[in-house]
């Protein structure tokens, strides 16, 4: 079977997972914006954003932008779910939530 020669990066997101997307690119943004080597993730971060409150029903991504957004969003699940099973009660409650929330965007839109 050949593989496609145009992937489609156009994602329709519900009003939930584009808080839940721009409240993730915007911490990145925070953690990253001290360090120089991160210009071109900074960039796409910012332009993933910028379409996130652009305000129209479907959501256009570069092929660039839909790397590096599920390649963090990928070491982000994997980091909550070593935290669920850490510490106490409150603390796995709140990233259990986190992670299931996380990884169903993650699974719904970004699999390929």
């Amino acid at each position: 079977m050949a593989k496609p020669l145009f992937k489609n990066y156009s994602y329709q997101l519900d009003q939930n997972e584009r808080k839940i997307l721009t409240t993730f690119c915007k911490t990145i943004l925070k953690q990253m914006t001290s360090d120089e080597r991160f210009f071109a993730d900074l960039k796409s971060f910012n332009s993933v954003i910028d379409k996130l409150n652009a305000g129209t029903d479907e959501i256009k991504l570069t092929k660039d932008e839909k790397t590096k957004l599920v390649f963090r969003l990928k070491e982000n699940v994997d980091h909550m779910k070593k935290q669920a099973g850490k510490g106490f009660f409150l603390k796995r409650w709140f990233y259990k939530s986190a992670y299931s929330q996380y990884d169903k965007l993650l699974q719904n839109h970004f699999t390929d």
